[in-house]
């Protein structure tokens, strides 16, 4: 009885626990739980941005055409954030792109631009409008209507120049005559007839 027993536990020490994870596999599976993977969102939120803005704010903002003209040809600009009320002078040439509301006197040209609003009698040696103009118009030389333009009022200009697309409301005199043609009075009728009538009653 007693050889059996000890038979049976040295089989039972010979062969190793199959139950029992070896060192080996344990420390194999917690680096692979501790390890992140490379899809994980911890992983990517730890990328650096990129510092490059969008498309659009790259790109410089377009100058309107007005304010490209008066740099161009280095004329005096009125903005589109100036509004002025009552009488404008000035002796040189003026581009305007903001609002003027009462008269406007000169003897240079006058630009108005795309963005302006004008309620104005204008009086200027010439005068080109890309914007709206509301009032009348009177100049030694030239007008011109852009393509966008709008103008409710009478002109009185040496010559005139409309783009298809512009508005025009009102009368305009272009250029003058070279002659004035003559007034013919009209004929009056003959008295001859009444005194017939005396005469032949005279005689009876």
């Amino acid at each position: 009885m007693s050889v059996f027993k000890k038979y049976i536990s040295n089989q039972n020490e010979g062969t190793p626990n199959q139950g029992a994870p070896s060192p080996s596999s344990s420390s194999q599976s917690a680096s692979s739980q501790t390890a992140p993977s490379a899809s994980s969102p911890a992983a990517s939120e730890t990328r650096p941005q990129s510092s490059q803005k969008p498309i659009a704010e790259q790109r410089p903002k377009q100058q309107s055409n007005t304010s490209q003209i008066a740099a161009g040809s280095g004329r005096n600009m009125l903005s589109s954030d100036v509004e002025i009320k009552g009488q404008v002078r000035f002796t040189n040439d003026l581009v305007v792109d903001g609002k003027i509301e009462g008269e406007i006197d000169s003897d240079g040209s006058l630009t108005v631009g795309e963005n302006a609003r004008v309620r104005a009698e204008i009086r200027t040696r010439s005068v080109v409008i890309y914007g709206k103009v509301h009032g009348n118009i009177t100049v030694a030389d030239r007008v011109e209507l852009k393509a966008n333009a709008e103008l409710v009022g009478d002109i009185k200009a040496a010559t005139l120049s409309i783009e298809a697309g512009a508005i025009f409301v009102g009368k305009s005199t272009v250029g003058a005559p070279s002659s004035v043609p003559a007034q013919t009075t009209p004929n009056k009728p003959a008295a001859s007839a009444p005194a017939k009538k005396e005469k032949t009653a005279a005689a009876s």
